[in-house]
């Protein structure tokens, strides 16, 4: 859940009524254990600090579960499995901490009671609250203007995200004689028909979704409806807000030019290079034990060097040497040339899987971070034949180098490891989102989430 984009207030709402719902639970845990005593047990100050872990601790597994991503409020199936792994998760970490730090024991019994009350408590509450955001009386009434792809697209995301909000009521289309997309909402007229559509029905919002407008453009129509206090939304912007990455096939250059964002002031450079700094040279002191452990694993698994290094592109293009564990064999690419890593990459050794799956293999990039090379979080660095390869294929690919390339960034995050065109044009999608967006609060948010990719592995090759 990033916060430069979905904190909105429905996820608000969902995480501060479950802080109650998880500080209750325990109370009444409490209760039953000690038998209506708990008046005098809350009397003690210590108490407040063990119910303060146990609350921190299962918010913060339900978060790295995605539980507080709204779409998982779509699924049944997804909500109670994520419950069932996030709780067992917070019991073995809460097991964890009680055998280092025994005096924040609440008491045997205790924990059990609050799982099943809370598993119990959480359904119900969710389900209730699928609900409601669900209800039409919530929702905000779309009117897509346009019936071409991008229109299938907003369509298809709305449907996708049915918990934030976003009802399409129906589009109108140049032509609503001729046979429309299928797929599309229902066409409920021309562009002509706006002003009429507008007086008559309860339209929220009125979003342009025509990727070409050099044709029949209803640009009176438009202005009539914003003049007359409407919202009407460009569609890619409309698009940014439901998915959090632009659309580079519909992408213009006036929205590069005069959108809003890409601001890089002296001061936010600044800060990101004092930042990318701490945040390296605090990682390798940590990291020692894995300097001194996985060298050794590598040259005990296979025959070669403890690192790799490939040239990649840097900031304004510029070339430098990436720093890695080494996790393919000796000469992987000998005999096939410049080639992805595919998923199952037979190339990869024993070690080398692990180290992928955990980004161990990483570790060694933050010496790239400290040289200036590298920044903490940013777009991640390519190899020069894929750049050109992609620079032809993709618009506005090459923009991602206007910052210095990232040891964690937003695509990675957010999407898994990919090895085709496709998969980089959807990358592409969500770096441009960051370079629009870029900030401390935007990295932080980012790192956060790094975190939790490689506690579980997502998007390991």
């Amino acid at each position: 859940m990033l916060l430069s984009r979905t904190l909105t207030v429905r996820h608000l709402v969902l995480f501060a009524v479950e802080d109650g719902i998880i500080l209750l639970a325990l109370l009444a845990a409490m209760t039953i254990r000690f038998r209506g005593a708990l008046p005098e047990v809350l009397g003690v100050s210590q108490e407040w600090g063990r119910i303060a872990v146990v609350v921190g601790v299962t918010q913060l597994s339900l978060y790295y579960h995605d539980l507080y991503e709204l779409r998982v409020l779509n699924s049944r199936r997804e909500l109670f499995i994520g419950l069932l792994q996030a709780l067992g998760v917070a019991s073995i970490v809460l097991a964890a901490v009680y055998y280092l730090y025994p005096g924040l024991i609440l008491g045997r019994g205790v924990f059990a009671l609050f799982v099943g009350i809370l598993l119990a408590v959480v359904v119900v509450w969710r389900l209730a609250y699928t609900a409601v955001l669900s209800s039409r009386g919530l929702s905000v009434n779309i009117l897509l203007v346009g019936g071409g792809a991008l229109a299938l697209q907003i369509y298809g995301e709305t449907r996708k995200r049915k918990t934030l909000g976003f009802q399409v009521v129906g589009c109108l289309v140049a032509d609503p004689e001729a046979d429309a997309a299928e797929g599309l909402p229902p066409v409920l007229g021309g562009f002509s028909d706006l002003p009429n559509l507008a007086e008559r029905s309860e339209i929220d919002r009125y979003v342009v979704a025509i990727s070409e407008r050099r044709g029949r453009f209803p640009v009176r129509e438009l202005m009539e409806l914003r003049i007359a206090g409407n919202r009407v939304d460009d569609g890619c912007q409309f698009y940014e807000e439901l998915t959090g990455k632009m659309l580079v096939e519909h992408l213009r250059p006036s929205q590069l030019i005069f959108g809003e964002g890409f601001v890089k002031s002296r001061s936010t450079v600044a800060l990101k290079r004092l930042v990318d700094f701490a945040a390296s040279a605090l990682g390798l002191i940590l990291s020692a034990p894995v300097w001194l452990v996985v060298p050794l694993l590598i040259k005990l698994d296979s025959k070669g060097p403890v690192f790799y290094r490939q040239e990649r592109v840097g900031a304004q293009g510029r070339t430098f040497q990436v720093l890695k564990f080494r996790s393919m064999t000796e000469d992987a690419e000998q005999h096939s040339g410049a080639v992805w890593a595919q998923a199952g990459d037979a190339r990869v050794t024993r070690v080398g899987k692990i180290m992928r799956r955990t980004r161990i293999d990483e570790i060694p990039q933050l010496l790239n971070v400290l040289k200036g090379e590298m920044s903490f979080v940013g777009p991640r660095p390519e190899r020069p034949v894929f750049v050109q390869q992609l620079a032809e294929q993709i618009p506005y690919y090459v923009e991602r180098h206007s910052v210095k390339p990232g040891v964690t960034g937003l695509a990675q995050v957010k999407y898994p490891y990919g090895a085709t065109v496709e998969d980089a044009v959807e990358k592409l999608r969500f770096d441009l989102y960051y370079l629009k967006k870029m900030g401390l609060w935007m990295d932080l948010s980012i790192i956060f989430e790094t975190v939790k990719v490689v506690l579980f592995g997502k998007g390991a090759r």
